[in-house]
């Protein structure tokens, strides 16, 4: 990093439950300058930082990591270990929900921390962890700008037949919709849709962000209009550890008939259910259940093929067409039989891939005959955060690829 670079870095943080990952960028560029995270936070936790170099960045010694305050420590100080001088321009952070109200990248302070605390029963698993980062960010550097991102912000607009749920309409007013997430991930791809093949985004686009957690937007126009995730990031395709789409009655059933209550059910449906639940403990890891080869790895794969064909046929249906499909995250960039499985029976959409460029992972996978675009765009979401924090920092509140900062009334 050169002196100026140093004098003007943006942070980038996605605090979890149990990790923090950070991201460091310079003024300008697409690729962080130190990228990495501290996993496993706890006693067995482990700080993992790498330049754009390959240089890997040596932990402070003594440092803490058995929780997040030690951990965010631990960040700033192998930062600041490589860079004397540096000096943060502004920190951007992921922030899962934004609710109805914060439909762009926001300035934080404290009426909008309030506002995003009330939020956290819409994402008890999530949003108190992004806002612990938040405080410990604002703490540690009280005069950079502190900026946060929604995942939930690109989803809103939808039409209200894709934003409610047929309940008494009373829930819908009081915040019970389907907000849909992963929505940074979906902010980047469409920018370098616009970018790679504008044509297509003037018409009918499915994203399929497929890794650990997993979920499908329909873009009509540059604009989502429908998405596999509702109220919580549970619902939909099934994941790593999660459950996907789920009949209401089965937790009624465990609510009634085994007696688990609501902790219970809730370690079961983040934590025990998806790929791992489906292989019968085996792994949550396609990479895993590829190797495996097993009866148990089968019925896990060939699951969470047929949920990805079945919601694209939805989101066809929503659209009236499919121009094109686009695959991101970890398995979708990454398993080209994934991939083919999932295309080798919707020849009636139009789609059909070249299995050469699909074992490539090139950028078009479709064959010259298709009539749909199939392609892989691998995402980029803290880019999409460091544009908001650079934006800030310049004195354009957050603009981003999904438009002009808002704020709650």
């Amino acid at each position: 990093m050169t002196q100026d670079q140093a004098h003007q870095a943006f942070l980038v943080l996605n605090a979890g439950s149990s990790s923090l990952k950070a991201a460091l960028y310079g003024p300008e560029g697409e690729d962080p300058l130190v990228s990495g995270q501290v996993e496993r936070i706890g006693p067995e936790g482990a700080l993992k930082l790498r330049t754009a170099a390959g240089e890997i960045l040596p932990p402070p010694e003594g440092a803490d990591l058995t929780s997040h305050a030690g951990a965010f420590a631990a960040v700033i100080a192998s930062l600041r270990a490589a860079w004397p001088d540096l000096r943060l321009a502004a920190i951007g952070h992921r922030v899962v929900h934004g609710g109805a109200a914060y439909t762009a990248p926001v300035r934080l302070d404290a009426q909008v921390m309030e506002d995003l605390a009330k939020l956290s029963p819409f994402a008890p698993l999530h949003q108190p962890h992004n806002l612990a980062g938040v405080r410990l960010a604002m703490e540690a550097f009280p005069e950079a700008p502190q900026i946060a991102c929604f995942d939930t912000a690109f989803h809103r607009g939808q039409p209200f037949v894709n934003d409610t749920f047929a309940i008494p309409h009373r829930y819908y007013e009081k915040g019970v919709r389907r907000y849909g997430f992963h929505g940074l991930s979906y902010d980047y791809v469409t920018g370098e849709l616009e970018r790679l093949a504008p044509h297509l985004m003037s018409g009918r686009v499915v994203v399929a962000h497929l890794g650990n957690g997993a979920s499908m937007c329909a873009i009509y126009r540059g604009r989502s209009v429908a998405s596999s995730m509702g109220f919580s990031a549970l619902d939909g395709l099934p994941m790593g550890t999660r459950c996907g789409q789920v009949d209401p009655g089965v937790l009624l059933y465990m609510l009634d008939q085994e007696k688990l209550d609501t902790a219970q059910i809730r370690q079961i449906l983040y934590n025990e259910s998806g790929l791992l639940g489906l292989s019968g403990g085996l792994s949550n890891d396609m990479r895993t259940l590829e190797a495996a080869d097993t009866p148990e790895a089968h019925r896990a794969i060939d699951y969470f093929v047929f949920r990805i064909q079945r919601e694209l046929g939805a989101m066809a249906a929503v659209m009236g067409g499919v121009d094109a499909l686009v695959f991101c995250g970890g398995i979708g960039e990454n398993s080209r039989m994934v991939r083919r499985r999932i295309c080798e029976r919707l020849g009636w959409m139009g789609i059909e891939i070249d299995h050469g460029l699909n074992a490539r992972s090139a950028t078009i996978i479709s064959s010259e005959f298709a009539r749909t675009t199939v392609m892989i765009v691998p995402t980029k979401e803290e880019l999409v955060i460091a544009r908001a924090a650079r934006a800030a920092a310049q004195g354009v509140a957050g603009a981003s690829s999904a438009g002009e900062a808002t704020s709650a009334p």
